[in-house]
C-alpha cells in the first residue's frame, strides 16, 4: 500500500472499531491487525491512538460536511431543509435495516477520556461548533421564512439542537434498539419544539423513514 492508502485504511478502521465498541477498549494492536498495517506503519502516520482518533474525527467530519451541504442546500425550502436534517440525524443514529443503534463514538470517547486527553476534547469541541453553525444557518432560514413562533434567539436554539443530538446519541447507546418509527417521531417533535416551529408546519412534508421492527 502507498502511504496515503495506509493512512486512509487506519482512519477507516479506527472509525469502524470505535463505532462498534468504544475508545478505551480499542487498542493500537487491534487497529493495526484489522487494517492490515504494521505497528511501524501506524506510528509512521500517528504518534498515538489519541492522534489517530483526532484525525479520524476530522476525516469523519469531512464526510458529514459534504452530506450536510446537500441536506441544507438553499435549493431546498427551509421546511425541506428541516425535514432533511431530521432524516439525516435519524439515519446517522439508527440503522433502519438492522434495527440497531449507532449512536456517536466520538462523544462517547470524550466522556470516557475526560480531561486526560485534551486533544480529543479540542477535536470534539471543534466538531460540535461546526454542527452548531449548520444549525444556526437552518434556524435563520426558518426565521426569515416566517415559520417560527414569536421571537427566537437563533444562536441559543442552534446550541440546543446540537445538545439534543449529542444527548440522543448517548441515550440511544444506553437503551438499545427502540421502535424506529417512535424514534423518528421523537426526533422530529424535538426539533419542531426546540426551533419553535409553528404547529401548522409540523410534519408538513412527512417522509417515509422506516417502520417499527418488533
Amino acid at each position: 500500500m502507498s502511504a496515503e492508502e495506509t493512512r486512509h485504511r487506519l482512519l477507516e478502521t479506527a472509525l469502524e472499531l470505535i463505532w462498534q465498541s468504544n475508545y478505551n477498549s480499542v487498542g493500537v494492536n487491534e487497529i493495526c491487525k484489522q487494517a492490515g498495517v504494521t505497528k511501524g506503519g501506524f506510528y509512521h502516520h500517528f504518534e498515538s491512538k489519541a492522534h489517530l482518533f483526532c484525525a479520524a474525527s476530522e476525516h469523519y467530519w469531512d464526510n458529514i460536511k459534504r452530506e450536510l451541504d446537500t441536506v441544507l442546500s438553499p435549493v431546498n425550502t427551509p421546511l425541506e431543509q428541516l425535514e432533511n436534517l431530521i432524516l439525516f440525524i435519524f439515519r446517522n443514529k439508527f440503522n433502519a435495516e438492522s434495527a440497531c443503534v449507532r449512536g456517536s463514538p466520538f462523544f462517547s470517547a470524550g466522556l470516557q477520556t475526560g480531561c486526560e486527553e485534551p486533544m480529543i476534547n479540542d477535536s470534539l469541541q471543534k466538531m460540535s461548533q461546526n454542527g452548531v453553525k449548520y444549525n444556526l444557518a437552518l434556524v435563520r432560514s426558518l426565521m426569515a421564512g416566517g415559520y417560527l413562533e414569536g421571537e427566537v434567539e437563533a444562536e441559543r436554539v442552534a446550541r440546543l439542537l446540537s445538545q439534543y443530538v449529542q444527548g440522543l446519541a448517548g441515550f440511544a447507546r444506553v437503551n438499545g434498539c427502540p421502535c424506529l418509527e417512535t424514534s423518528r417521531k421523537d426526533i422530529a417533535e424535538a426539533f419542531y419544539r426546540l426551533t419553535g416551529l409553528k404547529r401548522e408546519y409540523w410534519f408538513a412534508t412527512p417522509p417515509t423513514w422506516g417502520t417499527c421492527k418488533a
